[in-house]
């Protein structure tokens, strides 16, 4: 199972990710800020309010994704278009 180890928000809505399997991997937000309670992380301060919470990650607003999600959608490369 992936879990999340580490993150660390970027700018433009990018969020580096360290999974338990070691690898490091880029997740971009942008996609989900129109959506339900992910519309608040279009304010910076919350975005970067990210935290690990058990197993994945989470906002102070009380948004999270999975950590399968996060893995499976993310890349290694921080910019990848």
């Amino acid at each position: 199972m992936i879990t999340v180890k580490r993150v660390e928000p970027k700018e433009n809505y990018i969020l580096e990710l360290e999974f338990n399997n070691s690898e490091v991997k880029y997740f971009d937000m942008k996609e989900y800020l129109d959506h339900g309670i992910f519309k608040e992380l279009q304010n910076p301060k919350l975005f970067n309010s990210v935290k690990v919470f058990f197993e994945t990650i989470n906002w102070d607003n009380g948004a999270d994704l999975c950590p399968e999600v996060l893995y499976r959608k993310s890349t290694y490369d921080m910019n990848p278009n």
